[in-house]
């Protein structure tokens, strides 16, 4: 029998609904592996065992009162970008370093509702700005496939949590990329829902029309579970979409006969790495073999979502973190000459160089003599972007391509080179600008490490990419594949 730790959420919940084991038991376990393991990778900036503990007994109560759902008592991580009601949320920043929430966000209030304990928070790039989970104030993340390496951003502290079994699921947030890019390199399974689909109420903005809450999981059958706890109208996020949420775990078992693929030509050209490539067409056989179909598509605006990503992002980060000024709460400098010495000072102490250089960006597009030529322009080629993939999906069911254009690079390869960082999302950053779900699974590795095939779905059809993931991972092993982890 595989370790508690490899274990699906499903067969979880089922050894605890037969007694075989206590959420309590369940939880110390992944303490311990916490508290093995975290040290290295530095997946977590906070353990909360207390409250996990707590939680856990709860569900255990729960459980003998037979009053237990799929999820009660199974133990997740939260990104430290959601608030928490008295843990610190630090969005991994020196600016919010002392900051404890006098709440909680609506997706840990809602997975606290179905019972899954919090075993603490998870690192990430300083405010979600980041491909690599090197820009945190807590020091860089490492991948536990290979410690030399990053395990992608700016959730790459939930990405790797999971991939090393310190936790069964993880939340995270997806701007650019920021949930399957890691996904991607940590060997997981990572979806980013349609916009508006999960609240981000008590989520600390970055970029508000394109963040979006979201899940790691090991499997696409263990994210529906999660995502579906997670998922539905809040009317405290003006953005939330007040649309029905269906049953995800009944669609996983669809049949996929008659699936058209669509293969973007833009996403299989010059910069993609040819181990990546070769996995990515091992697994669209895999699904030609389960009776879908292939048909080359392109996106011709593609190409553009960089550049456009680059103006929009930075232009709303320039406005969110205005508010993080020394004065209300958060990082404030000593010894203030006066107030603009207390803004300058506080904000440059407290952030880090990748966000000066965004809010640098944006407040210079968003400026009188620039806004149309950057930020109005970016917009407009946003909508050029959503019209490919509306064309797109009047021909294919889902779109499929590479997550990543290769695999995890070396910690430092990158650091000292923005427009290098930045073109690893150039895969991802589109569905963002076009609010649509993707999702990135697990298959063959290239070299060793892992390697990521995103899937790209029209709006609201998360049901239907988690069941054409889990089709895959019926008919394969790749997303079983773990790290080994040996003590320092």
């Amino acid at each position: 029998m595989s370790p508690i730790h490899d274990q699906s959420i499903s067969a979880l919940s089922a050894a605890l609904q037969a007694g075989e084991f206590s959420a309590r038991e369940l939880t110390e376990h992944y303490l311990g592996r916490i508290e093995q393991f975290n040290g290295p990778i530095n997946a977590y900036i906070s353990v909360t065992a207390k409250l996990a503990l707590t939680a856990a007994e709860q569900a255990d109560e729960r459980l003998a009162a037979g009053h237990a759902g799929p999820l009660t008592g199974i133990p997740i991580a939260h990104k430290d970008i959601f608030c928490t009601n008295g843990v610190k949320t630090s969005c991994g920043s020196r600016m919010l370093d002392n900051f404890v929430a006098p709440y909680d966000a609506t997706v840990v209030e809602r997975l606290q509702a179905a019972g899954m304990p919090m075993l603490g928070k998870t690192n990430m790039d300083e405010f979600a700005m980041g491909s690599s989970n090197e820009t945190s104030f807590y020091g860089p993340v490492r991948n536990p496939w290979d410690m030399e390496r990053v395990p992608g951003g700016s959730s790459g502290g939930s990405a790797a949590a999971v991939a090393a079994g310190l936790c069964v699921a993880a939340t995270g947030t997806d701007t650019g990329g920021s949930i399957r890019q890691p996904a991607a390199f940590c060997g997981v399974t990572g979806i980013k829902p349609t916009y508006g689909r999960c609240s981000r109420w008590g989520m600390i903005a970055f970029a508000s029309s394109l963040d979006q809450a979201g899940v790691f999981a090991r499997s696409a059958a263990d994210a529906a579970l999660v995502l579906q706890a997670m998922a539905g109208f809040d009317e405290r996020d003006s953005t939330s979409a007040n649309a029905p949420v269906p049953d995800y775990a009944t669609q996983l078992d669809d049949s996929i006969d008659g699936l058209r693929i669509g293969l973007p030509k833009e996403y299989f050209g010059a910069g993609l790495d040819p181990g990546v490539a070769t996995s990515v067409e091992a697994a669209i056989k895999e699904y030609e073999a389960l009776g879908a179909s292939v048909h080359e598509i392109s996106l011709p605006n593609a190409p553009l979502s960089v550049p456009v990503y680059y103006v929009v992002a930075p232009a709303e980060c320039s406005s969110n973190l205005a508010r993080f000024d020394g004065v209300r709460y958060g990082h404030r400098c000593e010894s203030a000459q006066d107030l603009e010495d207390l803004y300058k000072r506080s904000r440059g102490e407290g952030f880090g160089t990748e966000v000066k250089r965004r809010i640098m960006i944006g407040t210079y597009v968003l400026s009188a003599g620039y806004y149309d030529a950057y930020y109005l322009k970016a917009q407009q080629l946003r909508h050029l972007i959503s019209d490919d993939f509306r064309r797109a999906f009047e021909q294919v069911d889902v779109i499929m391509g590479p997550t990543t254009p290769s695999t995890a690079f070396a910690l430092g390869a990158k650091a000292n080179d923005p427009v290098a960082m930045y073109l690893n999302d150039i895969y991802t950053i589109a569905t963002n600008l076009a609010g649509l779900p993707g999702l990135s699974i697990p298959v063959a590795p290239a070299d060793g490490m892992p390697v990521g095939l995103q899937l790209i779905g029209d709006v609201f059809q998360e049901g239907r990419l988690l069941n054409i993931a889990h089709r895959l991972q019926q008919a394969t092993d790749w997303h079983r594949m773990a790290p080994r982890l040996t003590l320092a």
